[in-house]
């Protein structure tokens, strides 16, 4: 919790920073374009110059209706610079501005004269960097490395920069753990399990681009104590009928295919657009787990070694469809329905061998569990956008319903033999495991110039409804199947997050400041219903937070090639739903997972410092203080793992970062990320003190060579050595991959071939420290090497429409339980 001496300090520093930058005398210019025929610009991107010596001073967007605002404009000479696809550039000069009035209104701007050579244009267009730095976010775009065409999304997160993903699909930034992921700024409220399972059903040709926020803005919910990744997905913004199509197939030792289909219509005041996506991942891991016992005396008393080979089938069929409606040059209403239907089919023999202290066999045991697994939900959004006086006051309401249903089904058969393979025992359980989560949400969002600034205010309300009821049975020796009361549960689970939150934008000549305050009011139940022999549990929580979040920038000189930054923020990660209940079921014969309903929510604190030269090369200095927090721990009794999320203690991590794209020739540039952290975890755990620290190192160049228009190359790769989290020390692993793309159908079209970690290297691993009187380690083997063909196709014509934000299900998605 926050001091009351704390509070009134951030409160304070607010208020004294707004009325210190409040003062300056700045300006509004505000104006029109259209075509010829009186249709509105829309999408028009519009430019202001100092006329003196030619520096960009602001830059602008047209809305739907043509309209663009330039705010925080100092008196003096300018001159406007409008560019419009299909249209030549267009110069206002003089653009005078003194200070005679607040606002300036232009005159209307018409682009009336058509570009002649189309083609031309589109053949010398740059594309995007694989990373872009901004001021509070990193954003990767997965179309700018052709190695991500035909790939998923939880392929694209493995290359992005400081994400790391492990063979379960567990995703950490720079090491630490308690990510939340959003799509299209919502929360997707699912399990890891479930989550994972869509990001592999993803295709990575619907995602428009992944912002990597450590500290995101007070308008994004507090929760994500490492920070926040959101994938936009794509949604084409030109008139009339457009599309793309996007098919992959690619070969491992399994094959996989990944296809979408992208389609919006507009016409009128209507605007019409939907995504559908499927996806076929099939792929394996072949683990080994070692396991050793000892004595308290240290002696070895006996070991276990299990060998699992896992096949996976997952089955992903997603959509998104909706309808804007411009009901007026300020009023628009929308209608978004989204929609997931996967089927994960996994098959997963496990043969084990338990040894005594002198190495003697005492028992294998050879298990077989088959799980089917069906998750389908679907969302409807409402969403409206209103300017209040036609110019820029902005209210912004959204409203989401969202219904999660899941189902698995398991069967754990278990088969011990003597040393002489005659059967020892046999075991049989399986299970049914129904959930289902409800989630409403509301949000609203207000921004207004106020003193020379952009001030944004908003509150968000969520209510979020669990179910889960496992049922699990024994196989008895006459074939019948009794109800196991030790493993069956049935959990319910309710909450309610209320918050508020403040932010104050000021754009100086040479200085930006954003200032955010955030509040939000928790309420969690839990009930856990009895069965014989175990009575009806049931806890209530409450808490209230504050989090602020700070963004200094300042240009050093006025061309900006030398621009620093500077941030920080306050975060809260809130446990997943199933975390909290407190049952526990069998993962295999050896090894049980149970929730825990005592975990505390995890707080940390995060700053960063980023120096950036000519908008290109960043270099970043982060650091980052975590309190009680949640991660999977390890404990080991009478043979057993018991695997459970517990609050860990605390974690202090201090990274620093370099990138860049390097121009090596002209037709040849070097993307760069390079990455050293170090982390330290201290903890009680399990009546032990437990100290794991360590630096890790991480680089990922990627070289791009756009040999002529229609062919280009890649050839890229990443490294990352032993990452220390937890209790948990990974090996290093890497990966090298290579990729070409050819243009067709008039540039239209794009054929892609790749191969992915071609030397077969990515390959994890890793030890667990901290387990009383035991040592374990792991080995896994992927299907990583994959080859893949892919073929995209875009047809479009007209001119760009505006995107607007439309969900308020922000922050809770990913922490359903299942």
């Amino acid at each position: 919790m926050i001091g009351k001496s704390t509070i009134s300090l951030i409160v304070c520093l607010l208020v004294s920073v707004f009325i210190c930058f409040a003062q300056e005398n700045k300006k509004i210019i505000t104006g029109e374009i259209i075509i010829t025929g009186g249709t509105k610009a829309d999408g028009a991107n519009v430019f202001l110059y100092r006329t003196k010596d030619s520096v960009l001073v602001k830059t602008g967007i047209t809305d739907a209706n043509g309209i663009y605002i330039l705010t925080n404009i100092s008196p003096g000479n300018y001159y406007l610079l409008v560019k419009y696809t299909g249209y030549e550039e267009s110069i206002i000069n003089p653009v005078r501005i003194d200070g005679s009035k607040e606002e300036f209104r232009m005159e209307l701007i018409t682009m009336a004269t058509p570009v002649t050579n189309q083609l031309k244009e589109v053949v010398v267009s740059s594309r995007k960097n694989f990373v872009e730095r901004k001021a509070d976010r990193v954003v990767v775009n997965p179309d700018a490395l052709i190695s991500n065409a035909g790939t998923t999304a939880l392929e694209v997160l493995e290359k992005a920069p400081a994400v790391q993903v492990d063979a379960d699909g567990n995703i950490s930034l720079r090491g630490r753990p308690g990510v939340l992921v959003f799509i299209d700024d919502k929360p997707t409220y699912m399990s890891q399990q479930d989550l994972t399972a869509y990001l592999r059903s993803l295709p990575s040709g619907d995602i428009e681009s992944i912002e990597i926020m450590t500290n995101p803005p007070a308008r994004y919910d507090a929760a994500g104590n490492s920070g926040v990744i959101n994938i936009r997905l794509k949604k084409t913004k030109v008139s009339g009928l457009n599309g793309a199509i996007n098919l992959g197939y690619g070969q491992g030792t399994y094959a996989r295919s990944n296809n979408s289909f992208t389609l919006n219509y507009r016409i009128n005041k209507l605007n019409f657009f939907t995504n559908l996506s499927s996806a076929i991942n099939n792929t394996y891991q072949d683990l080994t787990l070692n396991r050793q016992y000892f004595s308290t005396s240290g002696a070895l008393q006996s070991s276990f070694t299990q060998r699992s080979f896992i096949k996976r089938m997952p089955r992903g069929f997603n959509y998104k469809a909706g309808v804007d409606y411009y009901a007026s040059k300020n009023l628009t209403l929308g209608v978004v329905i989204t929609g997931v239907a996967n089927k994960n089919k996994e098959d997963i023999h496990n043969d084990a061998v338990i040894r005594n202290g002198n190495g003697v066999l005492v028992n294998t045991v050879s298990a077989h569990a088959p799980r089917n697994r069906s998750f389908n939900n679907i969302g409807t959004n409402l969403n409206m956008s209103y300017k209040l006086d036609g110019k820029s006051k902005l209210l912004t309401v959204n409203a989401d319903y969202l219904k999660y249903s899941a189902d698995q089904d398991n069967s754990l058969l278990n088969i011990v033999y003597n040393p002489d393979q005659t059967i020892a025992g046999r075991t049989n359980l399986v299970s049914d495991l129904p959930a289902s989560i409800e989630i409403t949400t509301a949000q609203a969002d207000y921004s207004q110039p106020l003193f020379k600034g952009t001030l944004e205010a908003g509150a968000k309300t969520s209510i979020v409804r669990t179910n889960n009821n496992a049922m699990f049975y024994d196989e008895q020796p006459n074939g019948s199947f009794t109800l196991n009361t030790e493993f069956s549960n049935n959990f319910k689970y309710r909450e309610n997050i209320n918050a508020t939150y403040l932010t104050y934008t000021l754009d100086r000549k040479k200085f930006s400041a954003k200032l955010g305050l955030r509040f939000e009011n928790t309420e969690i139940k839990g009930l856990q219903y009895g069965t014989p022999g175990k009575p009806d549990s049931s806890f209530t929580r409450t808490f209230n937070n504050l989090f602020p979040t700070l963004y200094f920038s300042y240009k050093l000189d006025t061309a900006e090639n030398h621009l620093v930054n500077i941030n920080f923020g306050r975060r809260i990660n809130r446990p997943n739903y199933q975390d909290m209940n407190p049952f526990t079921y069998p993962l295999d014969r050896y090894t049980l997972y149970g929730g825990n309903p005592f975990l505390k929510p995890t707080f940390s604190y995060n700053t960063e410092l980023s120096y950036t030269y000519k908008r290109n090369y960043t270099l970043s200095l982060q650091y980052s203080y975590i309190n009680d927090l949640i991660m999977e721990t390890i404990e080991q009794r009478n043979g057993i793992f018991y695997s459970r999320p517990g609050n860990f203690g605390k974690q202090v991590s201090l990274s620093a970062s370099l990138s860049g794209m390097i121009p090596v020739t002209k037709w040849w540039k070097l993307q760069l990320y390079t990455e050293v952290t170090k982390n330290k975890f201290t903890a009680t755990l399990y009546q032990q003190n437990l100290l794991n620290e360590g630096t890790y190192f991480f680089v990922g160049p990627v070289n791009i060579f756009q040999i002529n228009p229609m062919w280009s190359a890649e050839l890229g790769g990443n490294y990352q050595s032993s990452v220390y989290v937890g209790q948990f020390v990974t090996i290093p692993v890497g990966s090298v991959r290579a990729a070409v793309a050819k243009k067709i159908l008039k540039q239209k079209g794009t054929l892609r071939f790749s191969v992915n970690d071609f030397l077969y290297t990515n390959q994890p691993g890793g030890n667990i420290k901290g387990i009383q009187n035991s040592t374990a380690n792991w080995k896994s083997y992927l299907d990583s090497r994959v080859f893949t063909l892919s073929f995209s196709y875009r047809f479009n014509k007209g001119k760009s429409l505006s995107q607007r934000n439309t969900g308020s299900s922000d922050a809770e998605r990913g922490r359903v339980g299942g």
